[in-house]
């Protein structure tokens, strides 16, 4: 089943680049050379930990030892690997307020108990976080989006890691770091990794990174990765062994070649420069129709946008109004673990053109008013 939107309804819902992001030439050019240069290796069976010369270059990228880097086909399947092997005996983790859907989802299904911490315009709720990580027994991990957080949208200040590090490494805590948006800044200054931050601080025992190339290149590749401390490489190759006979090798093999061929830095200078008019737009026409009557994020970079509309609104409700008139959001109910947001809304700005746009949101913050006055 296609992902695209169903024709005439413009999507701000599904977290999707636009075809227009895509460097089609210039993966097809690396399609090709890989194929020529690495086809014997890339086009046969590999080891469950992905490409070794895209694990070497990633290694490098993160200042970590190459086999600390494991490859996987996308990053929720990193992401599952850690829920797999952390809770396999039960256990509690911690997450944000709202979160990525898919982490509380393969919580709920290995059984995990699930405390969270509200992430708001002030920040991560870091009295909280201190307070759980205290706790005994203790939690199995803290799992955090500090940059361009989905669904908010929002970064954690540079103060605000800090003091999340200060905790962790008080407490002994482990730190999922999600990053699959991250590389699209639109404006503002580049953050440091928490992981960054822990290894600084003498907590690197405490980090896993999680990423992607699906939003900064293609997600048809299926290249995510993951950065682990050196105890839970051998673990986390074993559950790769057991979850696929072999892992897509020559999609990572067109990535390398992409990467080391000098189109990356500029390929992100375009992603910046395509998403920032989207977004502009979006706010734009929230800042003229709905200003006074509602609160949203000002992203500086990545997909998404974060709307919260008076309490007694049903935002269920209003995108089932929505599809009618043709457009379309994702309630923001589902980003919370054990309810609450059912006045929120995740807005993505990466698919539509910026007419689109325009419109799609005039006829949104139109129901919106239509619903407030009523």
């Amino acid at each position: 089943m296609s992902v695209l939107p169903a024709p005439g309804t413009i999507s701000f819902a599904r977290g999707i680049p636009s075809p227009d992001m895509f460097p089609i030439d210039a993966l097809a050019q690396s399609a090709r050379r890989a194929v020529e240069n690495a086809g014997r290796v890339a086009l046969n069976y590999g080891p469950p930990a992905g490409f070794g010369p895209l694990r070497e270059w990633l290694g490098a990228r993160h200042g970590v030892a190459p086999d600390r880097v494991i490859v996987t086909p996308g990053s929720l399947i990193g992401l599952n690997f850690v829920v797999a092997h952390l809770f396999r005996d039960g256990g509690t983790a911690i997450v944000e307020a709202p979160t990525y859907d898919r982490v509380i989802g393969a919580l709920a299904t290995a059984g995990a108990d699930v405390a969270t911490i509200d992430n708001t315009a002030d920040g991560l709720d870091l009295d909280r976080l201190r307070e759980l990580a205290a706790g005994n027994p203790k939690p199995k991990l803290l799992y955090v989006l500090p940059t361009f957080h989905n669904p908010t949208g929002r970064t954690l200040t540079l103060a605000q890691r800090h003091e999340l590090v200060a905790i962790a490494v008080e407490h002994d805590l482990l730190v999922v770091e999600d990053d699959p948006y991250g590389l699209l800044r639109i404006d503002g200054e580049r953050q440091p990794y928490v992981h960054e931050l822990l290894r600084d601080a003498g907590g690197e025992h405490l980090a896993i990174f999680a990423s992607s190339f699906s939003k900064s290149v293609a997600p048809g590749l299926r290249v995510g990765y993951l950065v682990l401390p050196e105890e839970l490489v051998a673990p986390f190759e074993a559950l790769a062994t057991r979850t696929y006979v072999s892992p897509p090798l020559l999609p990572q093999a067109q990535l390398l070649d992409f990467l080391e061929s000098g189109s990356f830095e500029p390929h992100l200078e375009f992603l910046a420069a395509f998403l920032r008019p989207r977004r502009d737009a979006l706010l734009e026409r929230l800042d003229a129709d709905l200003s006074g009557l509602a609160e949203w994020t000002r992203p500086e970079g990545g997909y998404f946008l974060w709307l919260e509309l008076p309490a007694h609104v049903d935002t269920t409700e209003l995108n089932a109004t929505a599809v009618a008139a043709g457009i379309s959001f994702v309630p923001g109910a589902g980003f919370f673990a054990g309810g609450r947001g059912h006045n929120t809304a995740r807005l993505s700005f990466s698919f539509p053109s910026v007419d689109e746009i325009e419109e799609g949101a005039h006829r949104l913050t139109a129901l919106v008013r239509e619903t407030l006055d009523r």
